[in-house]
């Protein structure tokens, strides 16, 4: 049982942290839970992209407050990256935010919206599409919803 608990809960660290601006591959540890036969699908999906999610939040409540944030030596981002996503976000509008999934261009679309003052319930919306049918795509790959 802690073991299981573990496992789910390192999903749930890796998947939160890979959507912040911090180096972290989730797709890796998910495949690797898939493979072992031993938990859930449905679980594993779900905190996965619980996890994925809420760090998106995070990245949004960080774009909606940048005016305390930006200028310290901890803030992840330059100007010119904040300016680049916003030029993007700008000209693609929320449905951008379908992209959150996408490795480079995720997070800083979700600090966009933040920046930009997309309404939270569509934020909210549109990103959990996103990060949920990446990681259903994700365990497709890996073979574990043949028996779904």
């Amino acid at each position: 049982m802690i073991s299981e608990l573990g496992a789910y809960g390192g999903l749930f660290l890796i998947s939160f942290a890979a959507a912040t601006f911090f180096p972290a591959q989730s797709e890796i540890g998910l495949v690797a839970l898939i493979l072992t036969e031993d938990y859930s699908l449905p679980l594993l999906l779900a905190v996965a992209s619980l996890g994925n999610t809420l760090g998106s939040v995070v990245n949004w409540v960080l774009g909606r407050f940048v005016d305390r944030f930006s200028g310290r030596k901890w803030f992840p981002l330059s100007q010119k990256q904040m300016d680049r996503a916003c030029g993007w976000y700008r000209k693609y509008g929320q449905w951008s935010l379908l992209l959150s999934w996408a490795p480079f261009i995720g997070d800083p679309l979700t600090f966009a919206a933040g920046i930009l003052r997309e309404p939270f319930w569509m934020f909210l919306l549109l990103v959990s599409i996103a990060k949920t049918g990446r990681y259903i795509i994700v365990a497709w790959a890996a073979g574990g919803l043949s028996g779904f």
